[in-house]
This record gives structure tokens, sequence and C-alpha cells, in this order.
């Protein structure tokens, strides 16, 4: 598969998307984070991800701004929390972020968590933004297809984006496969398993074959399967090796053997995931990882 840093995939209300790009997660001094938005600027990456709940969309902005990037060249995605969902909230939280970004639209806006109870409110109030121009798109973060089968009875407006944890160690292929039957790019985070399971033995052979680390072996794995990746880094070494992956690819077996290795291992603790199964939004102030 021929691709670059700066290919792009269509989403499905027809505008362009990077493949690849930066998150931020737990990246906000203001110094780190213009050191690694200068160095991801320079390797070429444009899609930069961030959320209301980081706290750090003000140091994200600034950053861009700084660099003197035209603002058309960028794909900036933001995050609604669990307690900025509703009507009201959520077009509040956006405006939030947009003051904080200090930019007047996000190309992707998305839902963080689908807190029951809230987040169809969320989603009215995420279509009137999109028609109102505060965004290029909508989405959703952590939906499984639960949440999407019953998005799709509540509203003719699909989601562009399902953002969720995605590796090889937790490869969910229904959920994928949903996604590219309705049209819905599905994104990755946590992507490199905060490091967990890097020193597998599968990933370790397939990277010696190409001389490659096993963090850039999980970053093209995703890419062979259409998924936009976001690694998380803050040190310009790592921005640099995260982008240094296109210039080979996986074999048809090769992928296999990666997605092979699925046990449903996740970063997040599984009692913060069950909580979007039953009644009840958490508080801002209760983090969990993305």
């Amino acid at each position: 598969m021929l691709l670059t840093i700066a290919s792009t995939t269509t989403l499905n209300n027809g505008i362009a998307m990077p493949l690849f790009g930066l998150g931020t997660f737990r990246m906000g001094d203001e110094a780190d984070m213009r050191r690694a938005i200068d160095t991801a600027l320079d390797c070429g990456y444009r899609l930069f991800d961030t959320a209301s709940a980081y706290q750090n969309e003000e140091e994200v902005g600034a950053a861009l701004r700084a660099n003197g990037i035209d603002r058309r060249e960028l794909f900036i995605t933001t995050k609604a929390w669990t307690d900025e969902l509703g009507v009201a909230e959520t077009r509040e939280a956006c405006e939030g972020s947009l003051r904080r970004l200090q930019m007047e639209y996000v190309d992707l806006y998305l839902i963080h968590w689908p807190a029951k109870g809230r987040w169809p409110a969320a989603w009215q109030a995420m279509t009137d933004l999109l028609a109102d121009g505060k965004c290029r798109a909508i989405g959703v973060s952590n939906f499984t297809i639960k949440h999407l089968e019953e998005l799709a009875t509540l509203s003719p407006i699909a989601p562009a984006v399902n953002q969720v944890e995605f590796s090889p160690f937790r490869y969910d292929a229904a959920l994928l496969q949903y996604c590219r039957d309705h049209d819905i790019q599905l994104e990755s985070y946590s992507p490199l398993t905060r490091g967990a399971k890097i020193d597998h033995p599968v990933l370790l052979d397939i990277a010696r074959r190409h001389v490659k680390t096993p963090a850039q072996v999980l970053l093209r794995w995703q890419l062979e399967l259409g998924v936009v990746v976001i690694p998380k880094a803050s040190s310009p070494r790592h921005i640099r090796e995260n982008a240094d992956i296109f210039d080979y690819s996986l074999s048809t077996d090769e992928v296999a053997a990666l997605c092979a290795l699925n046990e449903e291992y996740s970063i997040v603790n599984p009692e913060w995931r069950a909580q979007f199964e039953y009644p009840g939004a958490l508080s801002k102030n209760f983090r969990q990882p993305h």
C-alpha cells in the first residue's frame, strides 16, 4: 500500500482527514507542547488530537499558531467530556474549546465517551454545531457497535469517525467491519499499548525483518487496515520515529499474524469502561487513560 505522511481518507461528508497524526494526551507543559508540535509539523504531521478533558487546548492552539501554518492545512480534533454532554452543555463545551484553541472551527468534534442518558442529546447539539460551521465533521469516541446502532436509530446523520483504543492486542474485527460497512472511519488511540506489549515475540520478529522498531510495525499495521492512527509522543525522537513508517509495508501474512494477537487487552480500566453500559455520567474529575 503506497502511502505518505500526507495521505488522507475521505470522510462520509466528503472532507479529507489525514491518516496519521499526533495525540496530545497528558501533554500540558507549554514548552513541551511547543517542542512536540514544532517537531511534528517539520516531519509533516497535520492532524493533531486534543480534548477538553486533556486540559491542554490552549497550549495546542498556541503552539500551532506560533508556527504560522495556514489553518486550512491543519486537521484539529477535540472532544466533549461526559459532563459536557447535553443540548446546551455540548454547544457551550464546543464554544469553550474554540476559545481555548483560538480557532473559529475544529475539523472534527467528538463525543469523548458514551455516557448513558446524555450522549443522544449531545449528538443533537453536535449536528447543530456542524450546520453552524463550528466543526467540519462530527463523530464519536469509545462507541461500541451497540452504541452505533442506537445512534443510527436516533439521527439521519452518521458519525464521520469512531475513535477507539485499537491495536493487535485489542483487535475488534467486528467493530472495524461495522465501521467499514457503514462508512464510519475508525481511528485508533493508544496504538502502541503504552509500551506494554512492545516486546511481544511476533512483533519483534516482524520488526527485525523490516529493520524497523516494534512501535513502527504497530503503527504501520493500523495503516494497512485503513485505520487513522494518532500515537501520542512528546519527545522529538519518538515523534520522528513514529513518522518513519512510509518507506515499507507489511505483507498480508504479517498483517494476519498481528491480527491474531488479539487478547482484548486495554489500557483503560475495565471498571471505567463498564460505567458506560449503565446509567449515570461520571465527573470530569475522574480521569482515565484517554
